[in-house]
């Protein structure tokens, strides 16, 4: 069924989730789920509209009975966990391709997709400043660096000075799905005023926290954008081993300590967190993780 124009927004969003509807069937599940409230907000009403949202709501209750033992369907807080470590480690990826100077439609589709991955991350309640910040800056370096390679231009690796309000005019401020992929953005770069030792200093983009061993995952999620373009494959980055707090190697609860119904709710939630990350190999993350968890049980303490 064709997608109603005034459903425009959420094009992305569905597309991401045909391509992930096998090989991870949660991501798609979620990207279905965010166009659903997406598309109500934008328009409930029309018969055309009305029509595709509830194939779409059919199509959902189908993955929902077909994913019914997926604690990542069953637990939002475990749906949360698994989508938003799967945008981080492409956004990794592609940041890791970028600073290194490799340039290709892979790391390009990477980062735009995982700028639509922070969209969805929408519908487990309000986005955290760290998530808004990868967002846009995963969706305007997707747009800038597949303008410079599309009109012959080298592009500049890492953070460099941007300028929201060129962003927000062409892409919308809010990220709330933009009407074109990095494959049909429109001819204007995000603008910057002459030579490059003119640029306004870096943006905060520049103080993104990476994980020690996050870059280039030996597997990345991102598909290969065409069929024509060959696989990009990532050399995998020997992963460096996470540093232990020493004083919870042997830590029992300290006497008289009396914990909240809030404590062991933030507790479960790095457990499920740190589970999450292992499914992607993830050992820093689960470590640290698990050190949180671990301190708030002994200490009553984050």
């Amino acid at each position: 069924m064709a997608l109603p124009t005034q459903l425009k927004a959420i094009q992305h969003h569905l597309r991401t989730a045909q391509e992930h509807e096998k090989r991870e069937p949660v991501v798609a599940y979620y990207c279905r789920l965010y166009a659903m409230q997406t598309g109500m907000k934008l328009d409930s009403k029309t018969p055309e509209c009305r029509k595709f949202l509830v194939k779409l709501m059919d199509q959902l209750e189908t993955m929902k009975k077909e994913l019914s033992d997926n604690e990542s369907i069953l637990q939002e807080i475990v749906g949360n966990a698994h989508v938003e470590n799967y945008a981080i480690k492409m956004f990794l990826y592609a940041d890791s391709e970028d600073r290194s100077g490799h340039f290709h439609k892979n790391m390009i589709k990477s980062f735009y997709t995982s700028s639509l991955l922070f969209d969805v991350l929408s519908v487990f309640g309000e986005l955290s400043e760290e998530n808004i910040q990868h967002r846009k800056y995963a969706k305007w370096k997707a747009a800038y660096i597949h303008n410079c390679l599309k009109n012959g231009e080298t592009p500049q690796p890492g953070p460099i000075g941007m300028e929201g309000e060129a962003y927000d005019d062409e892409f919308g401020a809010e990220g709330g799905g933009p009407s074109q992929s990095p494959y049909d953005l429109p001819q204007s770069q995000p603008s910057f005023h002459g030579h490059p030792s003119d640029q306004p200093p870096p943006s905060n983009f520049s103080n993104i926290q990476i994980p020690p061993g996050s870059h280039a995952p030996a597997n990345t999620p991102a598909d290969i954008p065409h069929p024509e373009a060959q696989p990009i494959k990532p050399v995998p980055v020997p992963r460096a081993m996470p540093v232990v707090d020493p004083s919870l190697l042997n830590s029992t609860q300290e006497g008289d300590l009396r914990l909240t119904p809030e404590d062991f709710t933030q507790a479960q939630k790095y457990c499920k967190y740190a589970g999450s990350a292992l499914q992607y190999e993830d050992v820093g993350t689960a470590v640290q993780n698990l050190q949180k968890a671990l301190k708030l049980l002994t200490t009553g303490k984050e």
